[in-house]
């Protein structure tokens, strides 16, 4: 018989094994679905590497990927800190992006610097509010966030795409539903060859670890995250607490779709987002919540999808099966996760018997 027990703790090392094992796993399951559909694993291994990382172009365009995932990531992990389930991080994103494309759309030739900046605060403030519609609803009559977040990706997708197709259609496209193109001064910068978008995710990185970790509100959030008695007790006010961390978190995702809209897109439309939100769920999961390993699985991330972007050109194969192989590394990883937390242990039963006892 197999019982479950949790682990008191683990060690870095451990779980270092543990993480290795189940990528190797990932791997030799991989090698036996490659070699059905007739493909070298070694091959296709390879060439997700070099596709990732193996030229200056692949490098840059893993970074340009990780970007948004690292600025999501760290929005997603302010409220799950405080186990208030986020999952409406892709909403969110679109909803910066509407917020800082209505002033890219409205103020073409305003200057530079000045649009920008009106446009990241308009889209933390748009990524934010959206956000907070959940937190609002949970606070007065404790709804159920993961629902209610997840419904808002939807209802923010749509509203977009109502755009799309109605009052900001673009007049000159012929009849193609799309948004006009932003204008020059609505675009950010490169700095060496990638947009600032990489600037502004560390210098975000660094901030939301200082906050976490040593600020009188991050502690707050930690300590309600762990037990709303214990966060009352403390004299912790439980409401304005939640709405500020819901507030950052919806604007760091906010942000994200500002430079998606800005520097990748240069428009708006409903795939602005990308599925960043969702992806950033599990990598934030993965990352334990901590901004400096944000980082790194983000960029790990990153390389996945584009290294198997990549594979799908250079073998030929279908879009399916190179989200498969993505979808299969996943899930050896994160079930590794119930490895680091639980153990097995097995058990002998005793059955008694007429003619005695008998140990199976």
């Amino acid at each position: 018989m197999m019982h479950i027990v949790k682990k008191a703790e683990i060690s870095k090392t451990d779980n270092f094994k543990i993480r290795c094992i189940a990528i190797l796993l990932s791997l030799l399951v991989l090698g036996m679905f490659l070699l059905v559909i007739k493909l070298n694993p070694i091959d296709v291994y390879a060439a997700i590497i070099d596709g990732s990382l193996g030229s200056t172009y692949s490098i840059k365009q893993t970074l340009i990927k990780a970007i948004p995932l690292i600025i999501t990531s760290l929005g997603i992990s302010i409220a799950f800190k405080m186990q208030f389930w986020n999952i409406g991080g892709e909403g969110q994103i679109v909803m910066g992006a509407f917020a800082a494309s209505f002033f890219a759309l409205k103020f073409p030739h305003m200057d530079k610097f000045p649009l920008l900046l009106l446009m990241f605060c308009a889209g933390i403030l748009g990524g934010g509010l959206w956000a907070l519609i959940a937190a609002l609803l949970k606070g007065k009559w404790k709804t159920n966030e993961t629902i209610v977040t997840l419904m808002l990706n939807y209802i923010a997708l749509k509203f977009i795409t109502y755009l799309q197709y109605g009052p900001w259609k673009d007049k000159r496209a012929m009849g193609f539903p799309k948004i006009p193109n932003f204008s020059p001064n609505a675009t950010l910068p490169d700095v060496f060859g990638i947009h600032m978008g990489w600037i502004i995710a560390i210098i975000l990185v660094i901030l939301v670890y200082i906050f976490m970790k040593y600020t009188k509100k991050g502690y707050e959030i930690a300590v309600l995250g762990e037990s709303e008695k214990t966060a009352i007790y403390a004299g912790i006010k439980i409401r304005k607490t939640m709405y500020i961390a819901i507030f950052l978190s919806g604007a760091l995702c906010g942000i994200a779709g500002v430079i998606q809209a800005s520097a990748v897109s240069r428009t708006l439309t409903a795939e602005v987002a990308g599925g960043a939100g969702f992806t950033a769920i599990i990598i934030a999961w993965l990352s334990a919540l901590s901004a400096p390993i944000i980082v790194i699985v983000s960029i790990l991330f990153a390389a996945l999808l584009q290294g198997a972007s990549f594979i799908q050109t250079a073998f030929g194969i279908p879009q399916a099966a190179a989200q498969l192989i993505q979808a299969v590394i996943l899930f050896f990883v994160l079930g590794s996760e119930f490895f680091t937390r639980y153990k097995i242990n097995f058990r002998t039963v005793n059955f008694q018997k007429k003619g005695g006892n008998k140990n199976e």
